[in-house]
């Protein structure tokens, strides 16, 4: 039996490991629904607050407010959603080595259970609190019917947003890579295998192009921190089954990671000139590198708690942040410790847990019921 040092460390484990058992993967719209209303369950019990839901291109999101409050000083910015793993069986998780082990645990059932542990104590303890939540579902596939619906179309505003979806303890992200998220398709002519030269295989074309795409990107790569353009073929299919026939059309998907000063724009163009006029090329997601404005109060109270200096640090992946801070508000990046993230393995770890709710709790508390 596992042993918890405190009712707080209990509670965090509890609703986290109840979060993960729901498979919330673009794959099953009706899980997302029952995460979302597992979620309001909670949140209904406070009188405080009002809790809408909007739905967008088919995509659901929570906005939980103060009563009569559009704008709150805090917002808390999560996501529900999770990557796809093709056995729903797999949305299991156990405890080990002061780690909760499973499929998005650390991105981020766990962050989100802190979050609405943190929102609810303090609504349940503080009237008038200009606090809000927003929940969303499609962070992992690029947030557009999402975050930035909700700030493009919707005008959600904020003075300050936090987001528990990168950094570590004493690592706050400033700064986060550009996305460009393509697909790739080639098209060619059939034949007998055993005769391919009667036929124009586009499989092979698409890996060859490909890789000579892959060699550009590589020639970059010249700093030990692989501060640098990327780029990874992540699919590869095409509908051909046949072991002996060369297929007529083929297709992949590229991710492709750049940070400042490269642009999408260019990019973009790059790209199309490598592979050339007889590879389509589809944009899926793209977003411009995005550099963030930490509040110092954060930073210190971080430091406060946990005795240890905050770092600013530069992260590879992206996240809904970049929806946000491009209205030029400051926006905090920083969760527990987590890793193997997106893997069967994810884990975060649970004394984290218990530390990052102090330091949330402490940040809120100063910054909005202080009098200076």
């Amino acid at each position: 039996m596992t042993k918890f040092s405190t009712d707080l460390e209990k509670r965090l484990v509890a609703l986290t490991r109840d979060l993960v058992l729901i498979p919330s993967d673009e794959t099953r719209p009706d899980d997302i629904e029952r995460c979302f209303e597992f979620i309001m369950n909670h949140l209904e019990s406070l009188d405080n607050i009002t809790i809408k839901k909007y739905r967008h291109c088919d995509t659901t999101s929570l906005v939980v407010l103060p009563k009569n409050v559009n704008s709150p000083k805090v917002l808390l910015c999560t996501h529900l959603d999770v990557i796809t793993h093709p056995d729903p069986h797999s949305y299991r998780s156990h405890i080990s080595d002061g780690r909760i082990i499973g499929p998005g645990s650390g991105d981020m059932k766990g962050p989100l259970a802190i979050v609405l542990e943190v929102f609810m104590n303090l609504h349940m303890k503080y009237d008038h609190l200009s606090l809000g939540l927003v929940i969303t579902s499609d962070e992992e596939r690029g947030g557009e019917a999402g975050m930035r619906f909700l700030f493009d179309e919707l005008g959600i505003r904020c003075e300050v947003a936090l987001v528990p979806d990168g950094g570590s303890l004493n690592e706050i992200t400033v700064e986060e890579k550009g996305i460009l998220h393509l697909k790739i398709q080639c098209h060619g002519h059939a034949a007998h295998a055993a005769r391919p030269w009667l036929g124009d295989n586009p499989l092979e074309r698409l890996v060859n192009s490909v890789s000579r795409l892959k060699n550009e990107f590589d020639v970059l790569n010249k700093n030990d921190d692989n501060w640098n353009p990327t780029c990874t073929l992540t699919t590869i299919k095409t509908p051909n089954q046949s072991v002996n026939r060369v297929p007529s059309e083929a297709e992949g998907t590229l991710d492709i990671r750049l940070p400042a000063p490269y642009t999408v724009k260019d990019t973009l163009g790059h790209i199309r000139s490598l592979l050339g006029d007889k590879i389509d090329i589809h944009t899926i997601v793209s977003a411009e590198p995005t550099r963030f404005i930490p509040d110092p109060l954060y930073i210190s109270i971080a430091e406060e708690i946990t005795g240890k200096p905050t770092n600013q640090k530069r992260e590879d992946g992206g996240s809904d942040a970049r929806f946000i801070g491009r209205y030029n508000i400051p926006v905090i990046i920083s969760r527990p410790i987590v890793g193997e993230l997106h893997s069967l393995d994810e884990w975060i770890d649970i004394r984290s847990m218990q530390t990052f709710y102090q330091i949330y709790e402490l940040y809120l508390k100063r910054k909005l019921l202080s009098k200076d």
